[in-house]
């Protein structure tokens, strides 16, 4: 065995194939890498502190979710912005991802209303730019940390035409939910046809398949206005009520 002391941040423990696991391999890394990996995890604990403290007080949320290449004066533009206004006058703070295209209009819809805008701004070479219509700004170097952000406080999600961001969020929500990971709250996507392709999919495919369970479509909803949107939400919690249960309350406290 090499002589070198195991406890060395630039030494890596490893047991080698075939040998029993009380002989180790110590291999060296680069100078300096373990201590920077480590470093990592200040960055990502300081996110989710930033983000738990700003986040707990803005309840009732809804987060919204949009693509970022959607030009103003386009006709989900329009509607977004009016979704989120609608919802901000209702009492609901409304989160977006703060940078442009449908979550600028999440964020002007909701900055004209009554209650609060909040923008959770991702760091990324193109498209992300923070949009000017945010009572509250956090920015995010970690997706994971801003994905726990959106779900933790919202009481619904609302999932305008988007791509890959959109679908992640989408998926993500319906798997906490699913799994028994998050509380269940209204998922709702906006407008039909754009939606229907993707839902025809889950159905043909994915149920066929025995994959996912015809339950499981009951997790969403579909609709094509801004009257609906709140519809759906407020006919969802005049039967559920907006206070959790013992059960959902330690779901959240350990999401």
């Amino acid at each position: 065995m090499n002589d070198r002391n195991p406890g060395d941040a630039n030494h890596i423990l490893s047991t080698p194939n075939g040998q029993d696991s009380n002989h180790f391999r110590i291999e060296v890394a680069p100078s300096g890498t373990m201590s920077r990996e480590s470093w990592k995890i200040f960055q990502i604990m300081a996110e989710f502190v930033a983000g738990f403290e700003h986040l707990s007080q803005i309840q009732p949320s809804v987060s919204i979710f949009g693509s970022a290449r959607t030009a103003p004066g386009h006709p989900y533009y329009a509607l977004t912005e009016e979704i989120a206004r609608k919802l901000s006058d209702a009492g609901f703070s409304v989160v977006s991802g703060g940078g442009p295209g449908l979550m600028e209009a999440a964020n002007k819809g909701a900055y004209a209303g009554k209650s609060p805008s909040v923008g959770l701004n991702i760091r990324l070479p193109h498209e992300q730019h923070a949009n000017p219509f945010q009572n509250i700004t956090l920015t995010f170097q970690h997706f994971f940390a801003r994905k726990v952000m959106f779900v933790k406080y919202a009481k619904a999600y609302v999932c305008m035409p988007g791509g890959f961001g959109t679908l992640d969020e989408l998926v993500e929500a319906l798997t906490l939910i699913q799994t028994g990971k998050s509380t269940r709250i209204p998922i709702i996507l906006v407008h039909a046809p754009f939606w229907s392709g993707l839902l025809d999919w889950f159905r043909e495919t994915l149920i066929r398949e025995g994959v996912i369970d015809n339950d499981d479509m009951d997790l969403l909803s579909v609709v094509n206005s801004a009257e609906e949107v709140l519809d759906a939400i407020f006919r969802y919690y005049e039967e559920s009520g907006f206070a959790p249960s013992e059960a959902e309350r330690e779901i959240k406290l350990n999401l």
